[in-house]
């Protein structure tokens, strides 16, 4: 009678959210692991026994944390809530991975730089948010590096995808909704398509397998600079829209929290080490649109 294979069991938190949803669509192409999807509701991350008692009675080799408060205007007034998914929340994972000897990989973002220096930003640059979600979510790697120092944690910028509410899915529902938008083209950035970013995930966890521990930051977003004015264009060319897209500076347009002017992404570490190309954001743009609705 032969022994029953057992497979490295991966967690993934924020089961709702795009990159969980879109790690869900990757999972069956991995049948060397088991994918388990939690929800808050299924999982309280930000409660330290109920973590401590999860890990004790399941055998988890990764934890891939796509947990966050992203909510980046309310974060200004719900500050505790923000700090409490973003920060909290995160030192315990990381601190319940160490003991229990799992691999911790955490999501963060471009909102830990300041915005102020025009040129592609690597993962030594200093940091400085402007606003409570990224001081959240830089208070989040600082803890998940001191409880964990094996952590490795991804950056990554302007996520979207065929799920959840986000830029590209809002821009669709305007162009039916209003003959003309007003769109910022002042700020630079690299969207990042959230499939895109599941690959690269889960290809730190094969390499991790095959022996190859990674920790550490990281940056990952697509190829390619561009505003958020030119990207809606790009979306409003693809859907073949009549939509009139008029440019406008972020001082016209005030919102409650703070965004950088300049949050691109230098992506070098990640592709040398992987050893990957990384997609030209158009082309990922493209290939999101088909799988959404019209």
């Amino acid at each position: 009678m032969s022994a029953v294979e057992i497979k490295p069991l991966i967690l993934v938190t924020g089961s709702n959210g795009q990159l969980a949803s879109e790690l869900k669509v990757q999972a069956p192409n991995h049948p060397q692991f088991e994918f388990l999807f939690l929800a808050k509701e299924n999982l309280a991350i930000d409660n330290k026994e109920a973590l401590h008692l999860f890990f004790e009675k399941n055998h988890i080799q990764y934890v891939i944390n796509c947990a966050a408060y992203t909510a980046v205007d309310k974060a200004e007034q719900d500050t505790e809530s923000a700090f409490l998914i973003n920060s909290d929340a995160v030192g315990n994972l990381a601190a319940v991975c160490k003991m229990y000897g799992t691999t911790f990989i955490h999501i963060s973002t471009d909102y830990v730089y300041d915005g102020q220096h025009h040129q592609p930003l690597k993962e030594t640059d200093a940091v400085s948010p402007i606003n409570v979600y990224g001081w959240s979510k830089l208070k989040g790697e600082e803890l998940a590096l001191k409880q964990n120092p094996q952590s490795l944690i991804i950056r990554t910028s302007w996520v979207y995808s065929s799920f959840g509410n986000n830029f590209v899915k809002t821009m669709l529902r305007l162009f039916k909704d209003k003959p003309a938008i007003n769109v910022i083209n002042d700020q630079y950035g690299c969207p990042t398509y959230a499939a895109d970013l599941a690959t690269v995930i889960l290809k730190f966890v094969q390499k991790s397998e095959s022996g190859t521990p990674f920790s550490g930051i990281y940056n990952y977003c697509n190829e390619g600079i561009t505003t958020w004015s030119d990207f809606a264009n790009a979306i409003r060319e693809m859907k073949n829209s009549n939509c009139i897209i008029n440019p406008i500076s972020s001082e016209s347009y005030k919102t409650l929290a703070s965004r950088p002017s300049y949050s691109v992404l230098d992506t070098h570490k990640i592709k040398n080490e992987l050893c990957i190309s990384i997609p030209f954001w158009k082309g990922s743009l493209e290939k999101c649109i088909q799988l959404i609705p019209s």
